[in-house]
């Protein structure tokens, strides 16, 4: 699959995991919305049958009186009076209730307080009448039921409540259409967003089937390229081991061949220094022998003038001559110990480098005195490597650490290390001359050095170190500032085993 196949999957699996969530985003918030409403309209249904009721249990409740007062006037009964006491008590409460809950319709309101005016009316026309029948006046008990029947107060009480139940009739009917609508519309958005949803699940499980199509052919193809790989890594291993072995080979048959024909020009150079001095000898005494003395003792020479200077230049010359000789003659040593060492073979082996760094640090506190550097070794970890590698590695690297401190300052130099994921991590810091960023690569060169020349040195050092890092599989960075320190930090398996043995030979 190509970069912008993936990029593609990628978008569209995004844009589909955005719109599943907006779905199921706008039918939550939609259903949660209906389904609130819905149960409002409900309990707006329910408010308005208890009004009803309430309405109809106020004139019941009248009704009750009016027939336990008639009972009462007509047979002076006392269960008749009980009956209206209880009916007239129920009314009060039953109507004050009732005002309760149709105070959030004006109309009902208005209603009310009619109705309310009216029962009171009524109220005081039971008491006046129950009064008159406990005293003994019959007949004027008999002529006030007239007069309320020709006042129509009863009629008028009914008037008004069944005015109120009709207003409630149509809110019932209003509410209940409401009702209906919100549940149908919750429905309506739940089957839609169910359908939305199992496209959305159909599409995500044809994305995840072609996904795991594609991963299985990637994986088909990487299992394929896999298998030619390791027959492709082993040949290309095999000639890199050989083309480094040939190069190898090649440097010391060079070095060792050049060695011969150095040997000789030092041969030659110092038998051209002994015939120069014979030469300046014979010119010596041809100038300067006395016409009526003796010739001038064997090996004593006595120049002057362009015979002098001509003695001079051919000693300067033949200096300049054997230290390039002298200074090749280090060269081609150094380049046949690194063949030497590049052909060895490493032996891992269990060391305490704590105590390993601290046996080379003795064999260094001479050099350390005299440059007044104090050396500290901090706890290191143990790990399982060649131990001469790894004494070359640290040898090195403190010893250039006292070679190049700053003149003048006392030096300190520290030696510590952790580990990270299976790797030991080595640092070794001074606070010595320090290394400008540019030539932080350079020091890593072979025959390659930086900053002033004032240290012996031919320049192979770290890039030896660096080789032998490189071949325990490891990796190798300096951190410097001029005049402000170095740090080299060294990076190591804690375990280098057999199976990573010599492979960067």
């Amino acid at each position: 699959m190509t970069a912008e196949a993936q990029r593609r999957r990628a978008f569209w699996q995004v844009l589909l995991f955005a719109a599943g969530l907006l779905v199921l985003t706008a039918i939550s918030a939609g259903s949660v919305y209906l389904v609130n409403k819905a149960r409002g309209d409900s309990e707006w249904v329910v408010h308005t049958i208890e009004v009803e009721n309430q309405i109809n249990s106020l004139l019941l409740e009248l009704r009750r009186a009016e027939s336990g007062a008639r009972g009462y006037l007509l047979t002076q009964g006392p269960d008749f009076r009980s009956d209206h006491d209880k009916a007239v008590a129920a009314i009060v409460p039953a109507l004050d209730k009732l005002t309760r809950q149709i105070g959030d319709n004006p109309a009902q309101r208005e209603g009310i307080e009619k109705l309310s005016a009216a029962i009171e009316t009524r109220l005081g026309q039971f008491a006046r009448e129950m009064e008159f029948v406990r005293q003994g006046e019959v007949d004027k008990a008999t002529a006030l039921v007239r007069e309320a029947a020709a006042g129509n107060t009863t009629t008028t009480i009914s008037n008004l409540a069944n005015a109120m139940i009709r207003e409630e009739e149509r809110l019932f009917r209003l509410r209940s259409e409401n009702a209906d609508r919100s549940q149908t519309l919750a429905a309506s958005l739940t089957g839609i967003g169910s359908g939305l949803v199992v496209v959305l699940a159909l599409i995500s499980i044809w994305l995840v089937r072609r996904s795991a199509q594609a991963r299985d052919d990637a994986e088909n193809r990487l299992r394929d390229a896999y298998a030619n790989l390791e027959a492709v890594v082993d040949e290309r291993t095999a000639d890199l081991r050989e083309a480094n072995n040939e190069i190898q080979r090649f440097a010391y048959i060079v070095s060792h061949d050049l060695r011969s024909p150095l040997v000789n020009i030092m041969g030659f150079t110092s038998e051209i220094e002994e015939l120069g001095g014979d030469i300046f000898r014979r010119v010596s005494s041809l100038t300067h022998v006395p016409a009526d003395g003796p010739p001038l003792a064997s090996g004593e020479v006595a120049l002057e003038g362009a015979d002098q200077q001509l003695s001079a230049d051919f000693s300067e010359a033949l200096g300049f001559i054997k230290s390039s000789i002298a200074k090749m003659d280090r060269l081609i040593s150094a380049i046949l110990n690194l063949t030497r060492e590049g052909r060895r073979e490493f032996q891992p082996e269990k060391i305490d480098v704590r105590e390993f760094v601290e046996a080379i640090v003795s064999t260094l506190a001479h050099q350390a005195a005299e440059a007044q550097a104090e050396i500290h070794v901090e706890p290191l970890p143990d790990i399982i490597s060649d131990r001469l590698a790894l004494e070359q590695i640290f040898s090195n690297l403190i010893d250039n650490a006292i070679k190049y401190l700053k003149n003048g300052v006392p030096g300190e130099i520290r030696i510590r290390g952790r580990t990270k994921l299976g790797y030991a991590i080595f640092e070794v810091s001074d606070n010595g001359r320090g290394i400008d960023a540019r030539d932080h690569q350079r020091i890593f060169d072979l025959f390659r050095r930086a900053g002033t020349q004032d240290k012996p040195g031919q320049g192979i050092g770290l890039a030896h170190v660096r080789a032998l890092v490189r071949r325990l599989g490891g990796t190798m960075s300096v951190s410097s500032e001029l005049n402000a320190g170095s740090t080299f930090t060294i990076t190591l398996p804690i375990a280098w085993n057999a199976s990573t043995r010599n492979t960067d030979r």
